[in-house]
C-alpha cells in the first residue's frame, strides 16, 4: 500500500467511525421515542434497557451504514479540498478515480458486511428486541402510591393513603377495599398508620398496619354472599395486622419468540424466499379451484366448456395432482380415465336422456326453477368474490415479503451509492468540517427515505413492480453519483453561480438556433 492511499484511508476511517456512531444514536434516539410512553414507569431494571438498546441499535445499522458512509465521505474529501490537498495530489498525475480506489474498496467490504448484518444480524436482532418489547409492554407498571388517591395497580386491590413519609416506607391513614373473591366493597381495612414494603425478591407486597379496623359483610364474606339473605357486619379492631399482596402480575414474563418469527423484518433471504413460495403455491391453489367450480356449479351452462388451464395452473395441478398421469385398470383392461370405456347400454341410456334433456330445454321456466337459479347465480357469485377475496389477501402479503427481500439488497448497496454521492460531491464543494457536508448529507438521505417510501407504496399497490420500487432510490440516486463524479473529474465548481450562468446562455443559443431554423423552415428557406 503506497503513502498515499494510507494517508487517505487514515483521513476517511476517523470521520467514518464518528459519524457511524452519531448516526447509530441519533437513529437509535428517534426510533425509541416511539416506544417511550411504554418503558417509563414499568420499573425495569438496567441490564434490560442496556438489552433492549443493543437489539435495536443493530436494528438500526442498515440504515446508519449508507448515511454514515455519505457524511464521511463528504467531510473526507471537503477536508482534502478546502487545504489544497487534493490540488497536490492532482498535481503529482493522480487522478480523481485512483484517489477514490482505496476508499472505494473499504467501501466494497462494508457493503459485504451490511449485506451479512443485514440478512443475519437484523433478523436475529429485530426478533429478540420486538419480543423483548412485547414483554415490556405487558408488565405493568411499578408500584407507586400516590397521597389521597387510590391505586388499583394490584389486581382486585384498590389502597389509599393520606401521607406516604419521606422515607418512602411510612404511611399516614391507610384504607384498603378488599375485593379477592367478593363481589362489591364487603372487606374493608382502615388503619391510622403502617409501613410498607417488599419481600422474597419483590414477589409480594407486605404492609404493617396499626391501630385500626377490619370490615366484613355476610356470614361468609370471603365468598361474597349475596343471596338477598341477612347478612352479618363484622367489625375487628387490631393493633398490628400484617397483609402480604402478591405481586406476579407486575413481573416480566418471557414470551414465546415463535410467535414473532413470522413477521418479515425477522427472516433473512432463504426464510423469506420459502415464504414466498408457500404464498405462491396458496394463490395458484385458488384460482385452480376458481377454475375448478366451473364443473361444481355450472351444472348446464359451460358444463362442456373446453377452457384451457394457463400454463402455471397446469404445471401445479400436474405437480399437485400425482394420479394425473395415472391409469385405471378394468380388470385386465387399462382405460385412461381421460377417455372413459362405454357399452352399448351407456349408449342407449345417453341418447333416451338426451333426448329428455332437449324436450326439458323447450319446457317454460316455472317460478321456482327461476327462483332456484336466482339463488345459484348469486352462490357463483359469492363464492368468486370469496375468492378474489383471497388472492387479494395472500397476493399482499406475497408483495410485503417481497419488498423486504429485495430491501435487503437495496440497502447493502445503498452503501456504494451514497459514496459515489458523498467522495464526488465533496470534492467538487471543497468544504469539510460539520457544516455543509451535514447539509448536504441531511438532504441527500431525505431524498433517498422519500424515494424508497414511495416506491416500496408504489410497488405494494401494484402501479409499478416491486423490484422497481425497492430499487428506485438506489438507481436514481446511482445516476447522480455518476453525474457528479464526472463533474469532479473535470473539476467542475457545481456550486458557483458561473456555472449555471454557463449552462443558461447555452441554453439560450440553442433555443434561439431552434427559433431561426423554425422561421427558416416556414419562409422556404
Amino acid at each position: 500500500m503506497k503513502k498515499i492511499d494510507k494517508f487517505i484511508l487514515s483521513s476517511f476511517l476517523g470521520p467514518f467511525v464518528l459519524t457511524f456512531l452519531v448516526v447509530v444514536f441519533i437513529l437509535l434516539t428517534q426510533h425509541m421515542l416511539k416506544y417511550f410512553d411504554d418503558i417509563i414507569g414499568k420499573d425495569l431494571g438496567w441490564a434490560t434497557l442496556g438489552t433492549l438498546l443493543f437489539y435495536f441499535s443493530i436494528f438500526m445499522t442498515p440504515v446508519a451504514l449508507p448515511l454514515a458512509i455519505l457524511l464521511s465521505s463528504l467531510i473526507t474529501f471537503g477536508n482534502l479540498g478546502e487545504y489544497f490537498e487534493l490540488t497536490a495530489i492532482k498535481s503529482l498525475g493522480i487522478s480523481l478515480t485512483r484517489t477514490l480506489a482505496p476508499i472505494f474498496v473499504v467501501v466494497l467490504l462494508l457493503t459485504g458486511f451490511a449485506f451479512l448484518a443485514n440478512n443475519y444480524l437484523v433478523p436475529k436482532a429485530a426478533l429478540e428486541a420486538y419480543s423483548l418489547l412485547y414483554d415490556i409492554k405487558q408488565k405493568k407498571p411499578a408500584l407507586d402510591l400516590k397521597e389521597g388517591a387510590f391505586y388499583s395497580g394490584i389486581p382486585d386491590i384498590s389502597i389509599k393513603v393520606n401521607d406516604r413519609l419521606p422515607d418512602g416506607k411510612s404511611l399516614m391513614g391507610v384504607l384498603i377495599y378488599d375485593h379477592r373473591g367478593i363481589a362489591g366493597n364487603k372487606k374493608v381495612i382502615m388503619a391510622d398508620s403502617g409501613k410498607m414494603y417488599t419481600i422474597m425478591n419483590n414477589q409480594y407486597l407486605k404492609l404493617e398496619l396499626f391501630n385500626g379496623f377490619e370490615y366484613a359483610e355476610g356470614g361468609n364474606a370471603e365468598k361474597g354472599l349475596s343471596n338477598g339473605q341477612d347478612q352479618d357486619l363484622r367489625k375487628t379492631q387490631f393493633k398490628k395486622m400484617q397483609v402480604v399482596f402478591d405481586l406476579s402480575s407486575f413481573n416480566m414474563n418471557n414470551t414465546d419468540k415463535k410467535f414473532f418469527q413470522g413477521n418479515r423484518i425477522m427472516r433473512n433471504v432463504n426464510e423469506l424466499e420459502f415464504d414466498m413460495d408457500s404464498l405462491s403455491q396458496q394463490i395458484l391453489g385458488h384460482e385452480l379451484e376458481i377454475y375448478n367450480t366451473q364443473n361444481q356449479l355450472f351444472n348446464y351452462h359451460l358444463k362442456k366448456d373446453t377452457l384451457k388451464l394457463p400454463e402455471a395452473l397446469e404445471v401445479f395441478k400436474v405437480k399437485k395432482d400425482s394420479l394425473q398421469k395415472a391409469k385405471f385398470t378394468n380388470g385386465s383392461q387399462t382405460v385412461n380415465p381421460e377417455k372413459p370405456f362405454y357399452t352399448p347400454k351407456n349408449f342407449i341410456v345417453s341418447v333416451k336422456t338426451k333426448s329428455f334433456s332437449d324436450s326439458l330445454f323447450r319446457a317454460p321456466a316455472a317460478a321456482i326453477e327461476a327462483t332456484s337459479a336466482l339463488s345459484r347465480a348469486r352462490l357463483v357469485k359469492s363464492q368468486l368474490l370469496n375468492f378474489n377475496s383471497q388472492i387479494k389477501e395472500i397476493d399482499s402479503q406475497f408483495k410485503i415479503h417481497q419488498t423486504q427481500w429485495n430491501k435487503i439488497f437495496s440497502n447493502s448497496l445503498a452503501c456504494i451509492v451514497m459514496f459515489l454521492i458523498g467522495a464526488p460531491l465533496g470534492a467538487i464543494i471543497k468544504r469539510g468540517g460539520l457544516g455543509i457536508p451535514v447539509l448536504i448529507s441531511i438532504l441527500f438521505f431525505i431524498v433517498f427515505y422519500v424515494l424508497g417510501i414511495l416506491g416500496e407504496k408504489w410497488g405494494n399497490r401494484g402501479v409499478m413492480p416491486v423490484s422497481a420500487g425497492v430499487w428506485m432510490a438506489d438507481f436514481i440516486l446511482l445516476g447522480i453519483g455518476f453525474i457528479f463524479l464526472r463533474q469532479a473529474r473535470q473539476d467542475v465548481r457545481l456550486f458557483e453561480a458561473d456555472f449555471y450562468l454557463v449552462i443558461w446562455d447555452k441554453i439560450k443559443i440553442w433555443l434561439e438556433k431552434k427559433k431561426l431554423m423554425k422561421v427558416n423552415a416556414e419562409n422556404g428557406l
